[in-house]
């Protein structure tokens, strides 16, 4: 577990999603020895998809403990990670928002 972040305010999830997905795709120029990102997204495979299972399992400890806050932190990793992974594989945020908007219906 990292460390707890400090003075989190709402925000809105659009432009937080959005804005993030724009960093992560910038990463892709970044050099790897730099950036943990730009790692990623150029580095074997198993290490990213490793670190989405990490942060998944991360989420449902911090369920089962009931703690508010550690939940917030851990998903707040997970969807970094999931980003990375919609990067790496060239699937858009408009693709995930139509995917999830077909299951609306």
């Amino acid at each position: 577990m990292g460390e707890r972040t400090a003075n989190v305010h709402d925000g809105d999830i659009g432009a937080t999603i959005t804005g993030l997905a724009a960093v992560i795709h910038d990463r892709r120029t970044a050099s790897p020895e730099e950036s943990y990102t730009a790692r990623l997204l150029t580095g074997k495979e198993d290490s990213l998809l490793k670190k989405v299972v990490e942060e998944a399992c991360e989420v449902v400890m911090a369920a089962k403990d009931h703690d508010h806050d550690h939940i917030r932190y851990e998903a707040g990793d997970l969807v970094y990670h999931l980003l990375v992974v919609l990067e790496r594989y060239g699937i858009t945020l408009e693709e995930l928002a139509g995917e999830l908007d077909a299951r609306r219906h």
